[in-house]
This record gives C-alpha cells, structure tokens and sequence, in this order.
C-alpha cells in the first residue's frame, strides 16, 4: 500500500507489509528530512529495504535522522554501520547500554531511572507525512528472540498526511535535539528546553499541543475527521495517552474492541472498562495469546477475573504474536500507536499514539480486528477460567508481584 499523497489524508496499515512499502516509497520521494524512531531496528529479511531506502536518500543529500532505543536495538552488522556512514545517515541511540550513571558504568543500568525507554515508532518525512504504530523496522516474519515465524505478528500503523505530520516532526526534532545535546534526563523545566531548542532554530511552527498533554487536533480526509498526535512521556505528559482512552471509554455508548500485546492495566482503566461493561456497553479485548516474555504474559492473567464477571469479553490471539496497541470505539473514535496498556508503556516508556476521530477509519480498522478475533482468536470462557489450574494462577500472581515490586523501585503509583 502506497502512502497516502492526498493533503490532510489518512490511511490504515496492517503489519510491515504494509508499512514498509509505503515507507519506503516516501524514503525515495522524499527532498529534505526523514525522522525515524523505534525501538527495534533490525536488517533482518525486509526490514534490509527500509535500512536501504534510508541510504539510498541520505546519499541524494536528504538528512537523514534514525533514533533507536539502547535496549531494542543492538550495534549494527558492520556493514551496515560502514553503509550509513558513507551515504551520511545519522544513528543516534537513545540510552544505550553500556553508558554509566553517575560513573557505574554498566551497573547504571539498575537506576530505575535507566529503564526508560524509546518505545514509540514514529516517522516523519519532509514534515509532509507522518507515520505512527506499533511496528519497528523488523520483517513480520522474524522476531529476534525466537527466530522465524510461521506467521506475520499482527500490528497497526496509520499514517497521515497534512497538518498533524509538523506536529510530529517538532516533536522528534525535540527529542533528537535533547538526546543529541545530552539534556539531563532529570530536567524537568521542559518549558525552558522548548523555548532553547526554538531559538536554536529547529521548530516552534505549531504550538505543539503535545507540550501541554492536551490532544492537538488537526481535520485530516472527509470533512469533519481529526486526528491528533499524543505523547507520553517523563515531565508533563506521564499519563497522557491513558486519559485519551480512559475518557473515551467513558464517553462509549454501544461498543469498545482494544487489541493490546501486553495488558496490564491500573485501577483507574480497569474500572472504566468495568463501568463501560456494566452500563451495557458491548466491551471485546483482543490480547496476546502466545507466549513471549514471563512477566507481559502471566501478570496479565490476574485481572481477567474482574473484567469477565463484569461482563467484558475477552479472546487471546494465537495465529502468531500479537503486536497491536489499538482501540476503537462506537465505530467513531479510534487509536493507533506504540502504548500497551501495562506499567511500562504507560509510566516508563516514550510512547506515541495519533487518535483519529472518523467513521471510515474507525470501521476500517474495526473490521480487521473483527477478523482477528473471528479467525485466529480463542475466546475465553469465564467458568473455564476460574477453574485454571493451581499452576497457572501462581506463575500469574508471582508475575504481577513481580510487576508491582518493580513499579515500587522505580517509585511509580499505579
């Protein structure tokens, strides 16, 4: 699928498949600036094409910008390094391992300050075009801890022309400037930085809504239609992405579908989904069902119990890894970016969602979760779940108080 040329536009894209043909295509139309950030840049299969394009337009003179996260991302083949160094692409890691606090050197890896991460996948090009998701530069069929898949992991990213794409290129032009800069992780005068990095000349075009944790809404498409770019991170949008959906759960009057990797979530957006069940809202959460990690996959499993005999219905992907991080809701209000709703998406990680408030989108998108959930999910029946085996309910609570033990070191409420 081609990115979206139309002005103002907004398009659904279903996995790397989609994503990076479409990515690519604006790599090599592009004449000025590529933004990118993820957490796993990897050379793998496809993914070599988009690591390709990138070189192939830093070569033509387009600056060219990749940020990666130090954990998602390791050291680049040799080759590639060698490639991106001689064509001009400019890598800079976000946090990498290795690097000392306060001289620990890698023992600064156990500050609970060091566990923030680069989480959100956004890219922006030529400030014409924005791309947000949850997909890294990784092929659909690889994954770098249990090699190849049978079949694609299921994600989302959507992209936007228009307006809403300045927002997106201030913002990562902030952070690459702050990274690059090395500005104190611990500042927290964001006010002051914003004001030094537009006198350095590098943005301030927009107003940026995302600096105030308020939603920025830019028309996009058909009439009416908008989106907004919605930031989380560690000053003053820490629970900005969680209020988006927390307010329109609480605004749904016929149905929510949020399909999740890793499902998590605290008090206050259990208990929305808890009223929006009990109000009679039909509520359907798509989760992982295959397991990755220890602590993403069992925690989760403890507050099935209260979102079940609350009605809320739940089915557990198992085609392949759920990857997804998406929501709609009564067929209007959709959501598509980086955030799980667990305690590192939404109190550690850097995140990136872009809301979208239109019909066409929102059916789009539900249509193909429906899919999803009808073809490859397995659905979870209550009275089944309440007798699981004794086994299963202790990995479950070892691994949530493993979860809260870590949130208490890293002095986070949830």
């Amino acid at each position: 699928m081609s990115p979206p040329h139309k002005s103002e536009a907004v398009q659904l894209l279903e996995g790397a498949q989609a994503l990076f043909p479409a990515l690519i295509e604006a790599f090599d139309a592009a004449v000025n600036w590529i933004q990118l950030e993820t957490y796993i840049f990897d050379v793998h299969g496809v993914a070599a094409e988009v690591a390709e394009a990138l070189a192939r337009a830093a070569g033509r003179g387009v600056t060219v910008q990749v940020l990666v996260d130090g954990i998602g991302t390791g050291p680049l083949p040799a080759e590639w390094q060698k490639k991106f160094s001689e064509t001009g692409v400019q890598w800079c890691v976000y946090s990498p391992l290795g690097t000392g606090f306060g001289g620990l050197g890698g023992l600064g890896m156990l500050l609970p300050d060091r566990w923030r991460r680069l989480h959100r996948k956004l890219c922006v090009v030529d400030q014409r075009v924005v791309f947000c998701g949850g997909i890294n530069v990784l092929d659909d069929f690889y994954d770098p801890n249990h090699g190849e898949l049978q079949s694609p992991r299921l994600d989302f990213a959507v992209a936007v022309t228009g307006p809403l794409a300045a927002d997106a290129a201030d913002a990562a032009a902030l952070l690459w400037w702050r990274v690059q800069a090395g500005y104190s992780a611990r500042q927290r005068h964001l006010s002051a930085a914003w004001e030094k990095f537009k006198a350095a000349g590098y943005g301030g075009r927009t107003g940026n809504g995302m600096l105030t944790g308020r939603p920025h809404f830019r028309l996009v498409g058909a009439p009416g239609a908008r989106a907004a770019l919605i930031l989380r991170d560690n000053l003053r949008n820490r629970s900005s992405i969680e209020r988006a959906y927390r307010k329109a759960i609480g605004q749904a009057r016929q149905e929510i579908i949020i399909a999740n990797a890793y499902f998590l979530p605290g008090g206050k957006l259990r208990r929305a989904l808890i009223n929006a069940a009990r109000r009679g809202v039909s509520v359907t959460l798509l989760l992982q069902g295959r397991y990755e990690y220890f602590m993403q996959y069992h925690a989760a499993r403890p507050v099935y119990g209260a979102l079940l005999a609350a009605g809320v219905e739940i089915h557990e992907y198992e085609a392949s890894f759920l990857h997804a991080k998406v929501a709609v809701v009564d067929g209007r209000w959709a959501t598509v970016g980086s955030s799980n709703l667990d305690p590192l998406s939404l109190l550690l990680a850097r995140e990136a969602n872009v809301v979208v408030e239109n019909k066409a989108f929102a059916e789009a998108l539900r249509d193909r979760l429906c899919v999803a959930m009808t073809s490859y999910g397995r659905r979870i029946d209550p009275a089944v779940y309440s007798q699981r085996p004794l086994g299963q309910r202790l990995r479950g609570w070892m691994a949530y108080a493993l979860m809260r033990l870590a949130l208490l070191i890293t002095g986070q409420r949830y």
